[in-house]
C-alpha cells in the first residue's frame, strides 16, 4: 500500500492521507467478499431489510458530518453535500424494502409447476467517480446488498473520504465487515482487478466514456455483467413559447451546479431564433447572480473545480471559441473557474462536441422543432436534457424524439431515486435506481418441477 494526500480543492491544502490498496490487497479483499457471500445471501429477507434500514439510520445520524467531510474533500457546496448524504440515506431506505419483495413468477406449463427465482450474483465491484462520491456509491451498493450480493467499492483517488466513513457507518449498523468493503486505490490497480478477477461477477462503473469502453472490453473477456453510466453532452432546448424568464433564471443551475462537473449538466443551450437575443438579455444577469465562493458558506451556489489539472483542461476550451460573458469567482488559493457562456461559431467546435465537465455553456440558435431535435441529437452522448415549452404536444413529441435516457420538461430534474436513471448511445448501458435496478444485481433462475 502507498499513502495518498487528499487535497481540499477550495484551499489547496492537504486535509488527510489515505492508504491506497495495491493489487495483492485488492485480491485479498475480493476473496474475503466471496467467502462472505454465502452467509450474506442466507440472511433472511426481513433481517437483511432491517440491517439496511439501520444502515440508513446511521447515515442520517451522521448526515452533517458526512456533508462537511464532502465539502472539504470535494469542494461541494454545503447545501449540495447535505442533499447527497441524504440521498444515500434515502436510497438505502428505498432498497431496504426490496429483500422481502424480490419475488419470482409461477408460469403455467404442462406436466408440472414452473417457478422463477432472482438469485444474487456474488461479488459486485462498484467503481465511483470523484464528482458525486456519496450518491453514486449508494446507487451501486444499496440495491446490490439488498439483492444478497457482497460489494467491493473503489472510490476515486481524489475523493475517498466520505466513502471510507460510510463503510465505517455500515459496520456500526451491523453490516458484516466483508460484505461491504471500501478499497481506496488507483483505477489502473484496484479498478482493473475488479474487472479482471474472476470472483467479481458484476461491475458498476460511473466515469468517462473512454474508460468505460475499457471496462466493458475487460468485462467481455470474462462474460461479466456491467452497468455503465458515462459521459453526457446534454441539450437544454428553449422554444419561443416557453416562459423565457423562468427558463433563463434556471438555466445557470442546470449547467453550473457542482461547477459543471456533472454528466447531466445541460451544457448546450438551444434557443429558438426568434427569442435568441431576448434569452441572452435575461440569461446574463442570471449567470452573474450565481454565487461562487467558499463551499462551506450557506449562501454559496457553486464551488471550485476538483483539481488544478482539471481546471487547466477546462480553461483550454476557451482558446478556440468566443466568450459572450462570465460570472465572478474568487482569487487566490483554490481551483476556481467562473461561470462562462460562449457563442460558438460552428457546431464543430470542441466546446460543442466534447464533454467539458466544467462551468462552460454554449448557446446556439435553432429555427424550428425539427432543427432543435437534430441539434440535440448531434452528439455521441445521450444521457439527459431539458425541454422548455408551454405546448404539451410539442413537449411529448420532442421528448420522444430526443435520444436521451432522462429528460425534463420545464425543469432540470434528472435524478429521483425511485425512478430509473441511465443513458443511451455512448452515455452508458443499463439503468440505476428505481424499481428495476434490483434485477440488474440478480440472475433469473427457472425451475421446472414435474408432477406427472
Amino acid at each position: 500500500m502507498s499513502a495518498h494526500g487528499v487535497v481540499n480543492p477550495a484551499t489547496e491544502e492537504v486535509i488527510g492521507t489515505v492508504d491506497l490498496c495495491d493489487a495483492a490487497s485488492t485480491d485479498a479483499a475480493i476473496e474475503r467478499s466471496h467467502k462472505a457471500f454465502s452467509a450474506w445471501r442466507a440472511v433472511s429477507p426481513g433481517d437483511r431489510a432491517r440491517l439496511l434500514r439501520r444502515f440508513a439510520e446511521g447515515v442520517d445520524a451522521n448526515l452533517e458530518e458526512l456533508a462537511q467531510l464532502e465539502v472539504a474533500n470535494s469542494g461541494h457546496t454545503i447545501s449540495n453535500a447535505r442533499w447527497e448524504a441524504g440521498n444515500v440515506r434515502d436510497v438505502l431506505n428505498y432498497y431496504a424494502a426490496a429483500p422481502e419483495r424480490l419475488i419470482g413468477q409461477q408460469i403455467p406449463v404442462p406436466g408440472g409447476v414452473d417457478v422463477t427465482f432472482h438469485e444474487p450474483l456474488g461479488v459486485v465491484g462498484v467503481i465511483v467517480p470523484w464528482n458525486f462520491p456519496m450518491p453514486i456509491a449508494g446507487w451501486g451498493f444499496a440495491p446490490a446488498l439488498a439483492a444478497g450480493n457482497t460489494v467491493v467499492l473503489k472510490p476515486a483517488e481524489l475523493t475517498p473520504l466520505t466513502a471510507i466513513r460510510i463503510g465505517e457507518i455500515a459496520r456500526e449498523a451491523g453490516i458484516p465487515e466483508d460484505v461491504l468493503q471500501i478499497l481506496p486505490g488507483r483505477g489502473a490497480v484496484v479498478g482493473q482487478r475488479f474487472v479482471d478477477h474472476p470472483l467479481v461477477r458484476k461491475i458498476v462503473f460511473t466515469g468517462s466514456t473512454a474508460v468505460g469502453k475499457q471496462v466493458m472490453a475487460g468485462c467481455a473477456a470474462h462474460v461479466k455483467r456491467v452497468t455503465l453510466e458515462l459521459g453526457g453532452k446534454n441539450a437544454n432546448i428553449i422554444f419561443a413559447d416557453a416562459d423565457l424568464e423562468r427558463a433563463a433564471a434556471t438555466a445557470p443551475y442546470g449547467v453550473f451546479d457542482n461547477a459543471g462537473q456533472d454528466c447531466c449538466a445541460r451544457s448546450r443551450i438551444l434557443v429558438q431564433r426568434s427569442v435568441f437575443d431576448r434569452f441572452l438579455e435575461l440569461f446574463e444577469p442570471a449567470v452573474n447572480g450565481v454565487v461562487v465562493g467558499d463551499p462551506a458558506a450557506e449562501a454559496t451556489e457553486m464551488g471550485p473545480l476538483i483539481s488544478a489539472e482539471h481546471r487547466s483542461r477546462v480553461a483550454g476550451y476557451l482558446n478556440e471559441t468566443t466568450v459572450a460573458f462570465q460570472g465572478d469567482c474568487p482569487d487566490g488559493p483554490g481551483f476556481w473557474f467562473p461561470p462562462t457562456v460562449v457563442l460558438p461559431a460552428s457546431n464543430s467546435e470542441r466546446v460543442v462536441t466534447e464533454e467539458v465537465f466544467g462551468p462552460i455553456v454554449t448557446v446556439t440558435a435553432f429555427d424550428d422543432e425539427s432543427d432543435a431535435i437534430a441539434l440535440a441529437n448531434d452528439t455521441e452522448y445521450g444521457l439527459s436534457g431539458s425541454i422548455w415549452t408551454t405546448n404539451v404536444g410539442r413537449a411529448l413529441r420532442v421528448a420522444r424524439a430526443v435520444e436521451a435516457g432522462n429528460l425534463s420538461v420545464n425543469s432540470h430534474s434528472s435524478v429521483r431515486y425511485w425512478t430509473p436513471f441511465g443513458g443511451v448511445k455512448q452515455s452508458g448501458l443499463g439503468r440505476e435506481l428505481g424499481p428495476d435496478a434490483l434485477h440488474a444485481f440478480t440472475e433469473t433462475k427457472n425451475v421446472f418441477i414435474a408432477t406427472d
